[in-house]
């Protein structure tokens, strides 16, 4: 994938025309976009013959682009300058790690995975999605870590100069920050099933802490050693920034870069949080109908008749009852006599 040999300088129309095959990205990205568009051929036919809704067009959308920006970074001239240049190498990781994911996430592959998948896969697709170790995996801590944590891993390990070295160390590390993304923006947009159902305020939060540790690990580059010069300087580039400058760029894309990219995920999150409301506050709403109808249902009609009010005590009482009906008198609920003219404080003669 990379090669020690010096390239030609990089010029606008070298920038445009200038690609590597790439065997194993190739495959790759072709595979996941043919097994996706299976996927929504076979349940858009589905979901016709049912009667049901089609697979959102946008979702294709997003994922198809997600494969592109792979291509982009890897077979385009990025991919070619990412063995030379220091903040083209930036590019290409902070892409595979905040753009690539995103899109897929986006994409939904897991949904559509499982609508697609025979019963007896899902059922144990969800057990394992509902397991604890699932929900430990992706609490929020956990999640915010796995997109943090593999660049400072990456520059500030040998790991850095392994990948440039090694096109098979390389391509562990692509596809080791395609999964990590893929893990936080996956858990965050909560558009697949997930283990947990965090707030999306929770989310916002976490966004804070990102942007710090961006511009920690551009100061950390900006101001810190050279990495991984004997490489670079065994180039012989002749053109181009030099080390130093070559790295500051490419710090600066790093900490930078990362931010713009949260710029869209944090639109994705507000947009999802307002509907998520919309569609709890239509929720409430239906079933304060449902329990209005029901009050309404259970409320006595006004042409029903009264119900009969209870006996009082003394109507059962041998001696009192007998008293009363000698007087003639019936007393109500209240205490006031019914069909006599005597007045309550007279009482019944002896």
């Amino acid at each position: 994938m990379l090669t020690l040999s010096p390239l030609p300088p990089l010029t606008w129309g070298r920038l445009l025309t200038a690609w590597t095959p790439n065997p194993g990205v190739l495959v790759a990205v072709t595979a996941l976009g043919v097994a996706y568009g299976l996927g929504v051929r076979r349940l858009r036919r589905r979901d016709v013959g049912r009667g049901g809704v089609v697979w959102p067009a946008g979702r294709v959308w997003w994922f198809l682009a997600g494969l592109g920006s792979i291509l982009l970074v890897t077979v385009s001239a990025v991919g070619v300058y990412a063995g030379s240049l220091f903040w083209d190498r930036a590019v290409q990781n902070i892409t595979l790690l905040m753009i690539t994911p995103m899109f897929l996430a986006l994409g939904a592959p897991l949904t559509l995975l499982r609508t697609v998948l025979p019963a007896p896969a899902v059922r144990a697709a969800s057990r394992v999605l509902h397991s604890k170790a699932a929900r430990a995996l992706s609490f929020p801590v956990v999640v915010t870590a796995a997109l943090i944590a593999p660049l400072f891993v990456l520059y500030l390990t040998p790991l850095y100069a392994a990948s440039l070295q090694s096109a098979a160390v390389g391509g562990v590390v692509g596809v080791g920050l395609v999964a990590a993304g893929f893990l936080y923006f996956w858990t965050r947009f909560r558009i697949d099933p997930t283990p947990r159902a965090d707030p999306y305020l929770l989310t916002m939060a976490i966004s804070v802490a990102e942007v710090i540790f961006d511009g920690v690990l551009g100061l950390i580059l900006w101001l810190g050693p050279l990495l991984a010069p004997h490489y670079y300087q065994a180039l012989h580039r002749g053109w181009g920034p030099d080390l130093r400058l070559d790295q500051i760029i490419g710090a600066g894309v790093l900490w930078i870069g990362g931010d713009l990219a949260g710029l869209p995920f944090l639109a994705v999150v507000v947009t999802r949080m307002m509907r998520e409301d919309q569609r709890h506050a239509a929720a409430i709403d239906a079933e304060l109908d449902t329990l209005d109808a029901c009050a309404e249902a259970a409320a006595p009609s006004p042409n029903a008749p009264l119900p009969t009010q209870p006996r009082l005590w003394w109507e059962d009482h041998p001696e009192l009852a007998q008293r009363f009906r000698h007087s003639g008198a019936i007393v109500s609920a209240n205490g006031t006599p019914h069909g006599s003219t005597h007045h309550r404080d007279q009482g019944p003669r002896p």
